[in-house]
């Protein structure tokens, strides 16, 4: 079941050490000063000189790309997707079936409390299969309707109905894999950031999984160049330095928390917590003081930057908003949303990572109860609503199991499924939520997401409007300006959304 972490640096920048103490002395140089002009005397002083004192940009210009396998789905949503600085390839659950039960086991977990956490993930994997076998005819049968296959006399296109259907069914099945899930990725992030991750190691939900995985990315990492570690760094944080660790044990989650949390949303997935009130005028501000023009009234300064017919750039398939002196107009209005979604749905979502979310700490804040997300396919035929039901229902029975036996806390989460709720508040800068919309108000999206971006789009035309008039999917951006319209090629949705966006009717 639990082959263990596997790490391999697959590449690296040349010398990293020596080129990060090069580019701090470039700083007080005529001249750009090359790794193999440092000195051993210059590596011993200068490169504790930067980190000590907080100068440590030197050590962002190395770059060093992982393959990582073996490691928990939790893990990847706690700790390596958590934060901004990182870029990274994922393999998909959405398209990828899981036939190999591989999951992350605790080397902490023995006995008994080893039998029950394995046997949930086994019992886990076993409702997936059925889940996917049930749930392929329902999505088919809504895919033949939407695309009128009764219609048409063509078997290659038959197919290609089934296949959209399995896939629907094994993305909706996933619901119930455990987040202790086994996943494999392409990682890559700068020294600094590295060095920031075996800092923070132990701080949070995977400590021990975390702790290991970046020790072996270290070492990775020593094999090439043993200055980069040894000269500069501080170690991991210990338990007694973590501030999370002092504020609020491990333990279960209080319901009635919860409880508010879910009724401040008002039956959303996502609402609108905060805006700047005067967000249109000062973007309309923006845009008169980078062009210089003074003659501009706030509705044609707005229909500059955000109207696509105006500016070439919404069409961009590249987005190169940040690089573009009107576009960073946008970055003065901001919003924040409350959300809820599953774990699975939010490890999506938190990949738009210059919308940040404040995610809680799931081994404090999961009540005892069962507190899922469940997706409507499930939810529209009562058989699989039922199987849906069994299967979440064991995983919960599994983690109170362990936690009576004494089980870390963090250690019992894993039995948990995908369909785990996950509350939280994000927020973003239109700059920055422009693009997120643009993406996820595809049919293409996940359905949660989706949903998420079409209620936070509504909600800020409603107090807005004027912000997200030109506001949805890449077709709908681009109808009437660019071909083609439709930028995801052969997985073109089939559904003419650009004629009635935002009134968009889905059906899976």
């Amino acid at each position: 079941m639990d082959r263990g972490p596997r790490v391999r640096l697959r590449s690296a920048t040349n010398s990293p050490y020596d080129g990060a103490i090069a580019a701090a002395r470039t700083c007080y140089s005529p001249r750009v000063i090359e790794s193999d002009e440092i000195t051993e005397p210059q590596r011993r002083r200068i490169g504790p000189l930067t980190f000590e004192g907080g100068h440590h940009t030197v050590f962002q210009h190395a770059s060093f790309e992982f393959a990582i396998s073996g490691v928990s789905r939790q893990l990847v949503w706690s700790f390596l997707h958590s934060f901004p600085f990182y870029n990274t390839e994922q393999q998909s659950q959405r398209y990828v079936r899981l036939d190999e039960v591989a999951a992350h086991v605790p080397p902490a977990l023995a006995g008994e409390a080893r039998g029950i956490y394995t046997a949930c993930i086994e019992r886990a994997w076993q409702g997936y299969a059925a889940l996917a076998a049930r749930l392929a005819p329902l999505a088919h049968a809504r895919l033949a309707a939407l695309w009128r296959l009764q219609d048409r006399q063509n078997a290659a296109f038959g197919k290609s109905v089934a296949r959209e259907a399995e896939k629907k069914a094994i993305e909706t099945a996933r619901y119930v894999i455990p987040i202790a899930c086994h996943t494999a990725m392409v990682y890559t992030v700068s020294g600094l950031v590295l060095h920031r991750l075996r800092r923070m190691a132990r701080v949070g939900d995977v400590p021990d999984e975390a702790l290991d995985v970046v020790q072996r990315m270290v070492a990775e990492v020593e094999q090439a160049d043993p200055n980069f570690f040894r000269s500069v760094g501080q170690p991991p944080l210990e338990a007694a330095e973590i501030v999370e660790e002092r504020l609020a044990p491990p333990g279960l989650g209080d319901p009635a928390v919860l409880e508010a949390f879910d009724k401040s949303l008002d039956g959303r997935t996502a609402r609108l917590v905060g805006f700047g009130a005067r967000a249109p005028e000062a973007i309309a501000d923006a845009v008169r003081h980078v062009l210089g023009r003074a003659d501009l009234s706030d509705a044609e300064a707005l229909d500059l930057v955000l109207d696509p017919a105006r500016n070439p750039y919404r069409l961009e398939r590249l987005n190169v908003s940040t690089h573009a002196p009107l576009m960073r107009s946008l970055a003065h209005a901001h919003f924040v949303f409350r959300k809820k979604l599953s774990h699975t749905a939010d490890s999506q979502d938190q990949r738009h990572r210059t919308v940040p979310g404040s995610r809680p700490l799931l081994s404090r804040t999961v009540p005892a109860g069962v507190d899922v997300v469940e997706p409507e396919l499930i939810r529209s035929d009562p058989a699989c609503h039922g199987l849906f039901r069994e299967v979440v229902e064991a995983q919960w029975e599994a983690r109170a199991q362990l936690l009576a036996r004494g089980v870390d806390p963090r250690l019992a989460l894993y039995v948990l499924p995908n369909a785990l709720a996950v509350r939280f508040e994000e927020s973003g800068t239109l700059l920055d939520l422009l693009h997120k919309w643009t993406m996820r108000s595809c049919l293409n999206a996940q359905w949660e997401i989706w949903q998420a971006s079409m209620e936070e789009i509504e909600q800020v035309r409603a107090v807005q409007p004027k912000l997200v008039e030109h506001v949805g999917p890449p077709c709908f951006v681009r109808s009437g300006l660019a071909r083609p319209r439709c930028t995801e090629g052969a997985h073109f949705c089939g559904i003419p959304v650009w004629r009635s966006f935002p009134e968009t009717r889905r059906v899976l």
